[in-house]
């Protein structure tokens, strides 16, 4: 994650500088602090995205909810960044087929999380059968994993 920071400093230092270099795919990182806010002990969302060696999308901010575990913290914001990641890649698509006047250019976004079990659970719902209280609104991952619109990837913390 420490690498993607430096991304973000680089693109608000000089604006949206795009590498010709880089690859033309949109790719995801996410993490969550799990009751950060100590008063309210409610979580923390906070993702990254990258679109030709840039940062074109970021966010950090406080769940709207008290997650009852690391992996539902994290899972929450997946949610979120899964989310972003459809509305980045409708964008990017849309403008590419203006530019280019072709539409073959539709393929999943990849999130990268540090958690393996969140990443477990939005690929395997049926085997956690313990999971009832958290919220329906979450499980729109799931739904973005079947469909193929968003591929999850393990990223190690450091």
């Amino acid at each position: 994650m420490k690498r993607v920071f430096r991304y973000v400093k680089r693109s608000v230092d000089n604006g949206l500088v795009c590498n010709n270099s880089a690859s033309g795919i949109v790719e995801g990182f996410r993490d969550a602090y799990w009751a950060g806010d100590y008063e309210t002990r409610r979580s923390t969302t906070g993702f990254m995205f990258i679109f030709g060696g840039t940062a074109v999308s970021w966010a950090s901010k406080l769940q709207k909810t008290v997650a009852l575990s690391t992996m539902e913290a994290e899972y929450m914001a997946l949610r979120g960044a899964s989310k972003e990641a459809v509305r980045l890649e409708k964008l990017i698509q849309r403008v590419t087929m203006l530019v280019t006047q072709s539409d073959d250019l539709d393929g999943p976004v990849n999130i990268k999380a540090d958690n393996s079990g969140c990443i477990n659970f939005a690929k395997n719902p049926v085997e956690h059968k313990r999971t009832k209280h958290m919220d329906i609104r979450y499980h729109f991952v799931r739904d973005e994993i079947t469909t193929d619109k968003v591929i999850l990837e393990h990223c190690p913390t450091d």
